[in-house]
């Protein structure tokens, strides 16, 4: 379950449900093949495909007497469209 960090509820996920695409914040070493794989094991669903795209990472300071940036967060994203008559239990249809 590593590889599933949380679904997303904003305004253009919720619309996204009605057309039977569910939004999901992934681990950003996964790749589309690899997550496709899982969701269809783990929810037993068919996909009909994925979209994916990075989140911009924010700045992460260090304590100690150099306050430079010393690294950014990574987040990955996926919308995941399922075959008709399919759909995720997590999420509200």
């Amino acid at each position: 379950m590593d590889e599933l960090k949380n679904q997303v509820l904003t305004e253009k996920s919720i619309r996204l449900l009605q057309n039977n695409q569910y939004t999901l914040d992934v681990n950003p070493e996964l790749t589309k093949t690899e997550m496709k794989n899982w969701i269809e094991r783990f929810f037993d669903v068919k996909v009909k495909g994925i979209n994916s795209h990075r989140l911009p990472g924010k700045k992460k300071r260090q304590r100690g007497s150099n306050s430079r940036f010393s690294g950014s967060t990574r987040k990955k994203r996926m919308i995941v469209t399922l075959r008709e008559s399919y759909s995720i239990p997590l999420f509200f249809n």
